[in-house]
């Protein structure tokens, strides 16, 4: 990527010290459907995400794969393996992508000269183990169309009054994060289609009405 919009990338960044973190680090591009992080390996590096998605996912014994998260542009992913652990989860790239790499040595420095970055590092690691909770909560508390009304809600945002889900998700995408098969979650949503619950098109799912409370 040249220069000239490597630099508009970092300057779209809101957080000024997120901004001169990825102004420090190694500016790389990803093709789509590449791993950036492989699960157990061992690393010392923080990616800032300048441009593009990518899936946050973990892997059982059996190969079945649990979707954790996404993040886009302004996220940043890799924390957890910044005490030298293995890393916790793999990540792909769900299109072309480009982040910014920053060393713990990097990072270490940018924190002496900007300490209030590292309490935002803190509330970070600190959000998304909560997420973690919930989802294992969700999983042992709720049945999957529970766990699929609570995804989708989560999701949801208002837009030219109306309640959508921005991200293009398809059946699989939505059974890897609630622990189900594609064929359970397209009979739930065929059912709320018919019901008039929600409207899909283009993959883009729009809540109609107040999802019931069960199924």
């Amino acid at each position: 990527m040249p220069p000239a919009d490597t630099d508009q990338l970092i300057a779209a960044l809101q957080s000024p010290s997120l901004r001169e973190l990825a102004a420090r680090g190694r500016v790389q591009s990803f093709r789509k459907d590449v791993v950036i992080i492989q699960e157990g390996d061992y690393g010392d590096t923080l990616y800032v995400i300048l441009a593009g998605r990518v899936k946050v996912f973990a892997t059982g014994d059996n190969d079945r794969e649990v979707v954790i998260d996404t993040h886009g542009p302004g996220e940043y992913i890799g924390e957890m393996s910044l005490d030298g652990g293995p890393r916790s989860a793999s990540v792909i790239t769900l299109e072309p992508a480009v982040c910014s790499v920053a060393t713990r040595v990097t990072l270490r420095d940018h924190i002496s000269k900007h300490p209030d970055f590292a309490f935002d590092l803190l509330a970070k690691v600190i959000r998304r183990a909560r997420r973690a909770t919930m989802n294992v909560k969700n999983l042992a508390l709720l049945d999957v169309y529970g766990r699929v009304a609570r995804l989708l809600t989560d999701l949801t945002v208002e837009r030219d009054g109306q309640r959508i889900v921005p991200e293009r998700l398809t059946h699989q995408d939505i059974a890897d994060r609630v622990g189900s098969s594609r064929e359970m979650i397209s009979r739930l949503f065929k059912d709320l289609t018919t019901g008039g619950y929600i409207e899909v098109q283009d993959r883009v799912i729009t809540l109609k009405k107040p999802l019931p409370p069960a199924w």
